[in-house]
């Protein structure tokens, strides 16, 4: 099977490009950026069976703390693409300067190309992606730029301010972008990145998601042997998909679930956590009501980061608690139904260079290090974005209404409330975000073709740490004020603000407050990701 190659230097959008690469039919593994290209000690080199390599963005810089490539880079003879970072640490790798720009080039700038007048006969491919346009939008984020090509390398592009966008090299297979095509922000992103995955590396379409679900079900398996696994489920979509994809490779009786009400979650998340559990032929359901010690350990807490790590914590304090219940040998798994985005925010993915942004209970918390550390820990769907283990989720068999469901937080609502946690809080969010919810489902889009819940990437209410003053009858009246927030996405990593007619939110604000008396004021959050999060916290 053929397959791209992607050297991972910490980019929080690295696993976007294989997303993209996987999307077009084509197989794309990523490795750190640092790897031995050798395969001394490891069975097999990452090059085996690669068609060409990308190297991927970073959030560091070539001239200070940035990681290099092994040098076979460079000496394989395959294709290469440098994106971002990538395309400078090719440059100052083979002979050219990379200084720091005056100013960041940032968000949406404009690239303009230039088609040489005599384009070799290896670069036509990739420069026939660009349409023929003269100009057209990137999305771009770096500090840095290109003061002196290196030897062979010719400027196809630059960006409004004049600097190195678009680069080929004059006799190697070699190509550089100053900005990211993997993001839909990018026009001619997909067109670029097939160019180089079928134009130039001449790779042939042979990945499917029945073939990375057939190799996701004999790792489980060929890891797992004749072990228990357990399962932490939240009733959100990543855990559903990763019971499924448990109970496809494993015996029903070796998989135990765990769920946890620890009253942050939605309303009514219990009763249908357990009848989405047993339709998908679950036998063991431990289903534990621990409320009141989420609730103690929140108390007086506000950082984000502090709750965040608490609730991880207590998960875990808490899992092995009623573990010495269930019986399980001390040989079980642990499994969880991790994303990539969740690992790549938490400052992990496959190398050492990404940033944290945000810890996740299932990827932060010491005692799940701990777990990951002693290799007892199963994250079936950390290479998946959010839409392919949704994807994956409908090949399982999972019911739409399960699979279609918003993104929740592991934390649950406890990052939906800004501030302290209390139970009374949660209660008021509770129903205000049913209200929403409801609404978005009863609601249809403008030409009737689905509803708003399903034209929303995701929709949730926040319950801000202010009163705001209202009138109740003829009475002053404080109440808590909430904000809406409904996103469009393709995989989590980028999202826009939805669109909602006037009318919709005028009315959806009304039915909040008039259903939860303690709401007098409600809120929409007009705010994209970056610069924000999706989540507040």
């Amino acid at each position: 099977m053929d397959k791209i190659l992607i050297l991972d230097f910490g980019s929080q959008t690295t696993a976007l490009i294989g997303r993209r690469i996987r999307e077009a039919g084509v197989y794309a593994e990523i490795v750190a950026g640092d790897s031995p290209l050798d395969g001394a000690g490891s069975g097999g080199s990452p090059l085996d069976g690669a068609r060409g390599i990308i190297l991927s963005g970073s959030p560091e810089s070539v001239y200070a703390s940035g990681i290099a490539p092994d040098k076979r880079v460079y000496e394989c003879g395959l294709p290469l693409l440098g994106i971002c970072y990538g395309l400078q640490r090719m440059t100052a790798d083979l002979g050219g300067l990379v200084s720091a720009l005056p100013k960041w080039e940032y968000g949406g700038v404009e690239v303009r190309i230039r088609y040489p007048e005599a384009v070799p006969s290896h670069v036509k491919p990739f420069l026939e992606a660009f349409g023929g346009v003269e100009s057209f939008t990137a999305w771009m984020s770096h500090g840095d730029t290109l003061t002196k090509l290196a030897p062979g390398f010719i400027e196809c592009g630059t960006s409004a301010s004049g600097f190195p966008a678009v680069l080929a090299h004059e006799f190697n297979s070699w190509f550089g972008l100053q900005f990211h095509p993997e993001l839909t922000h990018t026009r001619f992103g997909s067109e670029i990145l097939s160019a180089f995955v079928f134009g130039i590396c001449g790779c042939a379409k042979s990945w499917t998601m029945e073939a990375y679900l057939d190799e996701a079900v004999d790792k489980i398996r060929r890891r797992v042997g004749d072990n228990p696994v357990l399962l932490l489920i939240s009733g959100g979509v990543d855990s559903a998909v990763a019971g499924a994809l448990l109970l496809r490779a494993l015996d029903a009786d070796s998989v135990h679930f765990m769920y946890m009400d620890t009253g942050l979650m939605r309303k009514n998340e219990t009763s249908l956590v357990k009848r989405s559990l047993e339709q998908l032929g679950a036998r063991h359901l431990h289903i534990v009501h621990c409320e009141d010690e989420f609730f103690t350990a929140l108390s007086g807490i506000s950082a984000p980061e502090d709750k965040r790590k608490i609730i991880g914590d207590l998960f875990i304090t808490i899992q092995e608690r009623e573990l010495a219940r269930l019986g399980l040998s001390a040989s079980y798994f642990l499994a969880q139904g991790t994303l990539y985005t969740d690992l790549i925010e938490s400052g992990k993915g496959v190398g050492n260079s990404a940033h944290l942004i945000k810890s996740h209970h299932n990827v932060g918390s010491p005692l799940v290090a701990a777990k990951r550390q002693a290799g007892r820990l199963i994250e079936p769907l950390d290479a998946l974005y959010k839409d392919e283990a949704r994807a994956l989720g409908r090949l399982l068999g999972l019911d739409e209404l399960i699979v279609g469901r918003h993104p929740f937080p592991g934390p649950g609502l406890a990052v939906r409330i800004p501030g302290e946690v209390t139970r009374e809080k949660c209660e008021i969010l509770r129903e205000a975000d049913a209200v929403f919810i409801n609404e978005l489902r009863k609601r249809r889009t403008a030409d009737g073709s689905k509803s708003l819940y399903d034209d929303i990437w995701q929709a949730f209410v926040v319950l801000l740490p202010v009163r705001s003053v209202g009138v109740a009858g003829d009475a002053r009246k404080y109440g808590w004020v909430a904000a809406l927030r409904a996103v469009t996405s393709a995989d989590g990593m980028s999202a826009g603000v939805y669109p909602f007619a006037p009318k919709d939110l005028i009315e959806i604000s009304t039915l909040i407050t008039n259903n939860v008396e303690s709401i007098g004021r409600v809120t929409y959050d007009i705010s994209s990701k970056p610069p924000a999060t999706i989540e507040w916290e």
